[in-house]
Formats: structure tokens, sequence, C-alpha cells
């Protein structure tokens, strides 16, 4: 029997055992029971994003710490500048990444890869392309001190948040009972915070595993079931369509020089595993039409172009137009409800705050 007829005979077992009453996911939202082969399918691969924020083991996100993130987040004072801001590269009204190739960091200096998007970001493996912090926390303070971007010099942080008056009452009350609460760890605390409630669910596709087989139209679902019998969901699966494994680009055959400079090798400068050269953290596909260019070199501006690099180069295959063009459909069914957030008023500086460097 070959694949296909397997992959038949599989989904009317799926379909059979649909058959069954409503279940619920982690969070307690209801799943439908269903008899629609290809949602159970999907089911078997991939989950819906949960409503709600996400969570951060270890961080009660109250809504103290909440407003102080996004406070800090938004707070271009947080650089040596007093011009770049978290939100800068991670832009709300740009699916949280900045529409570029490459960010524009401290006097103008490009950065060496392209800004991934914030949403979604808390159901990641880890963070950055090549996975070098263990979560938003940890994440939250690299930008910050990085010569390229914000560059502001570690020891600044806290005199600089301390000269401004205003975040010693928004620090206490997001940190009561710490005796010292403007202090770095809990800067990046804060942020990640914030960070974990930019989460976008209720995307046709998420209704679509919910159990609404009219969330996707014809050419979404050829794309889906294209999507998972080429391959592609071994390792975009999950919650967040990615994010969960690191992959080496390039497995069947080499990318274009542009898309993979030599000088960047990845992962492997992280854990000089040979095994990790040019591998990078699996992106998320969620809002991906929202966030062009792609690739860590951002040299990718559209979608068709990017789902044929990924065919060819990771599974060896070039696609016919029509299957590129379904697989495109598929994918901007998975744009969810943008976060609602606001743009803080942020506390004003003293006669005696730090000043920004020219």
């Amino acid at each position: 029997m070959n694949k296909f007829a397997l992959g038949v005979v599989s989904m009317a077992i799926l379909a059979l055992a649909g058959c069954q009453s409503s279940n619920q996911n982690e969070k307690g939202e209801a799943i439908a029971s269903t008899n629609d082969a290809l949602i159970l399918a999907a089911r078997e691969q991939f989950k819906p994003l949960p409503d709600g924020p996400g969570e951060i083991a270890g961080i009660n996100a109250t809504p103290e710490l909440v407003a102080l993130g996004n406070m800090l987040y938004s707070d271009p004072r947080l650089s040596a500048s007093h011009t770049i801001a978290c939100a800068a590269c991670h832009s709300m009204g740009l699916g949280g990444a900045d529409a570029r190739s490459t960010s524009l960091g401290h006097r103008w200096q490009h950065g060496g890869r392209n800004a991934p998007t914030v949403l979604n970001a808390v159901y990641n493996t880890a963070q950055f392309w090549d996975g070098r912090a263990k979560d938003l926390t940890e994440q939250a303070g690299g930008p910050i001190s990085n010569p390229i971007e914000m560059a502001m010099p570690a020891d600044q942080v806290i005199p600089t948040l301390k000269s401004i008056p205003g975040y010693a009452d928004a620090f206490a009350k997001a940190f009561p009972g710490d005796k010292d609460p403007i202090r770095i760890a809990n800067v990046q605390t804060a942020i990640a915070a914030y960070e974990a409630t930019l989460v976008t669910p209720n995307a046709p596709f998420d209704r679509f595993l919910k159990g609404d087989a009219q969330a996707l139209g014809q050419a979404e679902r050829r794309g889906l079931k294209s999507f998972m019998d080429n391959g592609c969901a071994a390792c975009h699966s999950g919650v967040n369509m990615g994010g969960g494994m690191y992959a080496k680009f390039g497995v069947a055959s080499p990318p274009p020089a542009d898309l993979l400079p030599p000088g960047d090798v990845g992962r492997f400068a992280v854990t000089k595993d040979e095994a990790d050269r040019y591998s990078y953290k699996v992106p998320t596909l969620r809002n991906i039409a929202l966030t062009a260019p792609y690739f860590h070199t951002g040299k990718v501006w559209n979608l068709d172009e990017a789902v044929t690099v990924m065919a060819k180069t990771q599974l060896g295959k070039t696609l016919p137009q029509q299957e590129v063009s379904d697989i495109v459909a598929f994918l901007k069914s998975l744009t969810g409800d943008q976060p609602k957030t606001s743009v803080p008023v942020l506390p004003p500086v003293a006669g005696t705050s730090v000043r920004p460097v020219d």
C-alpha cells in the first residue's frame, strides 16, 4: 500500500474516532467533536492557540507587573541614545516585527539577523534565532546592552531608570515587598510578563482545529493537506506552528548564498557542536503573512518564494505553482486576533535624569 493510500486509511480511522463527545484543551477551552477527516488529521500535529496570555514559570503576571513591562518595552530611554525601544524592532502594528531585513540599531548600525516576531514568542522553546536565551526573561536583557542594538551599558540601565522619578512608584507596585525593586532582574521580569500577553488567538486555523470546518476555504484546506503531506509539519507543528526545535538550513540542498551567508554559523556559535552548524530555531508560522521579510537574513519578501525555497532546500521538492499558492493560502489562515495593547504614558525625566548619548 502506498503512502497516499495509507494516509487515506488513517484519516478514515481518525474520522470514525472523531464521532465522540467534545473535549477541552489545556486551558479548558472547548474542542468540538467532528467527523471532518482533515480536522482530525490536523489535530494530530497542531494545537489551537489558547485564549488569554501565555504563562512563564515563576512569574506572577499581575496587572501592575504587566503595566510596568509595557512601559519598559516602550521606553526608548533604555537605549544609550534614548531613541530605540524594544517596540522599535517589535512593533504591534507590524506583526511584532519591523518589516526590515535587519533592524537599525545604535548609530544606524544594522543587526546581524532579521528581527523575529515577539507575538506568541512565549510559546517558543527558546529565544533568538540561535536559541541563546532560554526564555523571554533572559531574552529581555540581551538587546538593551547589545552595542549594535540599544547599546545601553549594563551598569547604566538601573541608574537611568532610578533617575526618572515616576519609575519608583511603578516598580514598587509591580514588586511589592521588594526593598530595592529597581534592578535588572526585575526589568527583565516585567518586560517578559508583558511580552507573554502578546498572543494572537482565534485565527481561522484555530477555529478549524476547534471543530469549525467552515473556517477554512477550499484553497486553504488544500494548502493544509499539502503542508502535512509534504512534511512541512515535521518542523512547523504544535501550538506555535514552529518555535519548538532547531533545524539545519539546507537539509536537502544548499540555499542561495544570500539566504545562508557562510559567516553566520547559527546555533553552532552557541553550542560549538559541529552538528549545529547552520542550524537555527524553526520560526513560528503564526501571523507569517504580516511579518515579511523572511528567513534569518530577511532576504525573501513574499510567501510564494519562501515556500518554494523551503520545499527545495529542506524537502528536496519542486512544488507546482498551484500547490505553492494553496500552501500560501493556508499560511494566511494563521493570522490571529492582534494584541489589544496600549501605548503607555511614560514618566517624564527630571533635571537630574541621565542624558542620552549623542
